[in-house]
């Protein structure tokens, strides 16, 4: 497949635009600004965001919306990604955090709970932490949790691109039930969880998922997560279990440059005989190439070999090449080119559903935000 002639020229625009404004820097540029000032309130500290966007599809789709993306939805027209606002408490030894969020990414996020939108979309999390004195920094957390796989993160302050990649769309979200942390060395931890399964609080079988994890950290350089997930996922059965590894691997090299690799392999056996099979692929880079200016660049491999996850048998593939500035502590803007494409036609061009092999967007995203945000 041809690559058009506009991918090249916002590519290289974007990348001659970081480079002349790394070439105006006198000297070697420091890290980018610090986070916003921590709101609190006695024990309780408190944070929240405002992200909006403006997405143009060039396949024109008359449904108005982006096929494979889960946060900015909406094409050709502005809209408001989401809200977020946060109380949390550090356990000492008893803590909690609450998110309440609005806004359309929020739908997406909980589109699949059996416990329906209307019920949990306001409440991205909740849960309460207990961590004991002498139990050498075990934590233990109860309730409605984000995901630990995956390597981006939901919040856009918190992550590289403005819109999400393959891995993190088609991953889970978040999980309600027990989640239990403990360190045993200064670089290595390890985790286990027992939760009702994928994206719900309300669970659709009797049977429960299970959770393990790990971390390891040897320097500020790199560090590694695995994590890996059992249990029955499908509707008022317990047959059939889905086993999804996820494992994401850090570099640091210097203070203005990162990396990550993250690699997925999920497998869903069906309730006879069978089983359906995915696995992706995603590398990503991040340079601060001046104090205020950042450029990202992610590529992804998505193999739905048996279309479970998409619905159709593909081989997806996705690269993004995102420019951000930052005016000012908590608020920053991304301007984003992002190219999809398929061995299968799978997206909308014009009134036709499902004709296209590919799909081009360019985003312009702007978030503002509060307090603490790691």
């Amino acid at each position: 497949m041809k690559t058009p002639t506009f991918f090249c020229v916002a590519t290289t625009a974007l990348c001659l635009a970081a480079t002349v404004m790394a070439q105006a820097q006198p000297t070697p540029p420091p890290a980018a600004p610090a986070d916003p000032p921590v709101w609190s309130v006695g024990g309780i500290k408190f944070s929240g965001l405002i992200d909006g966007y403006y997405s143009f599809n060039f396949n024109h789709p008359a449904s108005q919306n982006n096929n494979l993306r889960n946060f900015e939805v909406k094409a050709n027209q502005f809209s408001l990604n989401m809200t977020k606002f946060t109380m949390e408490h550090d356990p000492d030894p008893v803590g909690f955090k609450l998110d309440l969020g609005f806004g359309r990414a929020w739908e997406v996020f909980h589109a699949t709970d059996p416990a329906t939108t209307d019920v949990v979309r306001y409440i991205p999390q909740a849960y309460v932490s207990l961590k004991p004195k002498n139990a050498g920094g075990l934590q233990i957390d109860f309730g409605k949790f984000y995901t630990s796989a995956g390597a981006e993160l939901t919040e856009n302050n918190l992550t590289w691109n403005y819109g999400r990649g393959y891995l993190y769309t088609n991953g889970p979200y978040y999980h309600m039930g027990l989640r239990v942390a403990k360190p045993l060395s200064e670089k290595f931890a390890v985790g286990f969880q027992l939760v009702n399964g994928w994206n719900n609080v309300e669970d659709n079988n009797t049977g429960k998922t299970l959770g393990f994890t790990t971390a390891f950290t040897p320097n500020k350089k790199i560090s590694w997560y695995n994590n890996y997930y059992v249990g029955p996922e499908k509707t008022s059965t317990n047959a059939g279990k889905r086993n999804f590894f996820d494992t994401v691997l850090n570099l640091n090299p210097t203070d203005r440059a990162a990396f990550y690799v993250n690699f997925d392999y999920g497998n869903e056996a069906k309730v006879g005989t069978g089983s359906a099979n995915w696995l992706a692929l995603g590398l990503s880079s991040r340079f601060q190439t001046t104090e205020k200016i950042a450029l990202a660049i992610r590529y992804e491999h998505y193999n739905d070999r048996d279309g479970f996850i998409t619905g159709q048998a593909q081989k997806l593939n996705s690269f993004t090449v995102t420019g951000e500035y930052k005016w000012l502590q908590g608020l920053l803007a991304r301007l984003e080119y992002r190219r999809d494409w398929s061995n299968q036609a799978y997206f909308d061009h014009g009134n036709e559903l499902a004709s296209w092999k590919n799909q081009d967007t360019i985003t312009l995203g702007v978030v503002a935000f509060f307090g603490p945000t790691r």
